[in-house]
């Protein structure tokens, strides 16, 4: 007889090396309660397939670093053919907890600008942050991006928007201010730069000491803008990128250029998203403007499905599996990915992997009609990737990929299917776009709020004195 279990000390010492310091911590990186998560790990049932893929796809591990198998007489049996007996359960979305203090977060539903606030963005790729940002009241004042077809694509959307096509690193070196309006006040600088290890031997790693990598030059913009608020996402890698330094190098170098700094990782499927991306939103205020507190956007109660997302898709064009792909990717039921496959087909697919634990849930991965979309790519036929068609053996179509990054379909994009594909799997969701900058206009209004009574009471005091 063979009992299988989650092997506690083993996940345990996975927890530390990943930086996860409790199960509260984990089960919030699931995306699941505490008790749900001490039910997984109860020694009275045979832990679900699908809980322990999202654990080990969540710790980047395969099955084998955390499982327990007793009373085996078979030495060579491989944790895959244990769990081709277990029954794969239906995935439930179920409604996302808040996880940490409540007050942390505000309601956004009713939140509106008092003004026109400005906004410059760097990296600004295909538009969905700059797009989301727009929606919750601020006005583009320039979107930096090198990419000519993303360059393209925001000025096909949006004429009159400052697109500046070029190196952000040349920009940089010598001043935005040279390529937008020298007299408008910025109230935002956004864009997500790509993540990069330092060098810390014998560092203070303040500003200087991280030249070279991108993070400097959205650093060295920011600290000549000057702008009220800054909104840097990346992601949720760089929270334990090099062991946390790197995450820690970057607020240290922003509350050394003057600013006050807090970071979530925000769930895209909170947000009115049907795709489970996370990104990391790093906000910083100026420290001179207030002692008001920034608030992240509290989540839905709703988390879409595909089905929500794609009715009434328009049709679009979309790449195909190769026939040896699309022969194996035909076995594999909705909701379901390699683990499914007959055993003979699933060791020839996976090769050398299905003796290891196989790899994450994304391997050909068929999504299901009712649970939202994995997180989408650049290339949506690579291996290890797949996210097929809930009916149709195919990735999904360009126009289907915009609207799980929730592109509305008036949004066009410039350039071949793989470069539109490129542009809407780098872009951030529009809808979290949306949702952080409803929370930044939010403390923007109460920040304005705040200094006009703080000079209307210096006035009064002037007058009655």
């Amino acid at each position: 007889m063979k009992k299988i279990s989650i092997d506690k000390n083993k996940l345990k010492k996975v927890m530390s090396k990943k930086h996860i310091k409790n199960q509260n911590e984990l089960a919030s990186n699931m995306g699941i309660s505490k008790n749900q998560l001490s039910a997984i790990l109860s020694d009275k049932f045979i832990p679900i397939k699908s809980n322990v893929q999202k654990m080990c796809e969540v710790l980047d591990i395969g099955f084998d670093e955390i499982m327990s198998v007793e009373d085996i007489e078979e030495e060579q049996i491989s944790f895959i053919e244990l769990y081709n007996n277990i029954e794969l359960t239906q995935n439930v979305c179920e409604k996302e907890e808040i996880y940490g203090d409540q007050d942390e977060y505000i309601e956004i539903k009713n939140i509106v600008a008092d003004r026109p606030y400005t906004c410059v963005e760097l990296f600004a790729g295909a538009g969905g942050l700059a797009l989301g940002l727009e929606e919750a009241g601020f006005k583009e004042v320039g979107l930096v991006e090198w990419d000519k077809y993303a360059c393209d694509t925001l000025r096909l959307n949006r004429p009159n928007w400052n697109v500046i096509q070029g190196d952000v690193v040349e920009i940089a070196n010598k001043g935005i201010r040279n390529y937008i309006d020298s007299d408008i006040e910025i109230d935002l600088l956004s864009g997500g730069y790509p993540c990069q290890a330092f060098s810390y031997a014998g560092k203070k790693l303040g500003l200087e000491d991280v030249r070279g990598t991108m993070f400097y030059y959205y650093a060295k913009i920011l600290k000549e803008l000057k702008p009220k608020v800054f909104l840097a996402e990346n992601v949720r890698g760089l929270v334990s990128h090099d062991n946390g330094k790197t995450l820690q190098t970057m607020i240290d170098v922003f509350t050394e250029i003057g600013y006050n700094v807090t970071y979530k990782v925000l769930k895209a499927i909170n947000y009115d998203v049907a795709q489970k991306r996370e990104r990391i939103i790093i906000i910083g205020t100026r420290k001179d403007l207030s002692d008001i507190e920034f608030k992240f956007p509290k989540p839905f109660n709703h988390i879409p499905t595909l089905r929500e997302a794609l009715k009434d898709v328009p049709k679009s064009e979309g790449a195909k599996y190769p026939e040896k792909k699309k022969n194996v990717l035909d076995l594999v039921p909705p909701g379901g990915c390699w683990i499914d496959l007959p055993e003979d087909i699933a060791k020839e697919y996976m090769g050398k992997s299905y003796y290891s634990g196989g790899g994450k849930r994304g391997m050909a991965r068929r999504i299901s009609w009712d649970e939202p979309c994995l997180t989408l790519t650049c290339s949506p036929a690579q291996k290890q990737t797949e996210r097929c068609h809930p009916d149709e053996t195919r990735p999904f179509t360009t126009r289907e990929y915009a609207r799980i990054q929730s592109f509305p379909d008036e949004w066009q994009f410039s350039g071949s299917m793989s470069q539109v594909y490129k542009q809407i799997g780098n872009a951030v969701p529009v809808k979290l776009g949306k949702a952080v900058g409803l929370s930044i206009v939010d403390y923007l209004n109460r920040v304005e709020k705040d200094s006009y009574e703080y000079k209307s009471t210096k006035n009064k005091q002037k007058v009655f004195i």
